[in-house]
């Protein structure tokens, strides 16, 4: 299912459901997020948020004259915490898929990322030898595509481990109580600087983006189904941020490699 059918999908049954949608004025935007995903969205020594998505939000917020608030909450709870109305939109990385589509309305999708397989140096490990699987240990962020990927392809070979957070994952994988982990390769980047000289950490695995039906077809910003103004709003924000350039500035401060959809 193509992600325009998703989006129809969902503004339909949020017609039949509460009627005609009724445009609503903003002054200031509640964005939930889970903190830390670096480099999305983390903190800096000082306190302040930053990261990809933060600086998109708020270049959002300014186009749109609106004042921008983060709200933090952790992922498993992000999805009842829009629809408690403890924020106006989610903005933390969440992939477009019909499941999700089920429950929340999307923007377009703004960026897409690869997912990796990743160990220490000291395993030797054959990701595509399934029966060497058998008994290993694999750390995931619960509730996020990369545990839904695990699960459904090696729920039955690998022991899988969730976590409320990458860091506790890394921490683990660095202590030896996982024997690897599948994470989004830019959270990888960040948290374990994969892929470098310096890194104590392995990727065993091509970039994986599929399948569409775990995966999705990129990340959007969440609203709930009747906010389908707010979500026009914010579509009208980002194809404008990416038409005068600001995206690719912000996008070029944390990626070596084009994110952008």
């Amino acid at each position: 299912m193509h992600y325009s059918t998703l989006l129809l999908s969902a503004a339909l049954g949020a017609t039949l459901i509460t009627g005609t949608a009724q445009a609503r004025d903003y002054d200031e935007i509640r964005l939930g997020v889970d903190i830390p995903y670096e480099p999305f969205m983390y903190r800096q020594a000082d306190g302040e948020l930053t990261g990809f998505e933060i600086e998109l939000g708020e270049a959002v917020c300014d186009y749109l004259e609106i004042s921008c608030t983060w709200v933090e909450q952790d992922w498993d709870g992000i999805i009842p915490g829009l629809m408690a109305r403890n924020y106006d939109a989610i903005m933390s990385s969440m992939a477009i898929t019909e499941e999700r589509a089920q429950r929340v309305l999307f923007s377009e999708p703004y960026y897409t990322t690869p997912s990796a397989w990743i160990t220490t140096h000291e395993h030797d490990i054959d990701i595509d030898d399934r029966d060497s699987l058998a008994g290993l240990t694999v750390g995931v962020q619960r509730a996020t595509l990369q545990d839904n990927y695990v699960t459904e392809l090696y729920g039955d070979v690998l022991d899988i481990r969730r976590y409320t957070g990458v860091d506790d994952v890394v921490t683990d994988l660095r202590a030896g109580r996982l024997d690897l982990s599948f994470m989004d390769y830019p959270i990888a980047e960040a948290a374990i600087e994969i892929d470098t000289e310096g890194s104590d950490f392995q990727r065993i695995s091509d970039f994986i983006k599929e399948p569409e039906h775990i995966f999705g077809q990129g990340v959007g910003v969440a609203f709930r189904p009747r906010d389908e103004a707010l979500a026009e709003r914010f579509n009208e924000a980002l194809a404008a941020l990416k038409e005068d350039g600001t995206y690719d500035e912000i996008m070029q401060r944390y990626f070596s490699y084009d994110v952008k959809l």
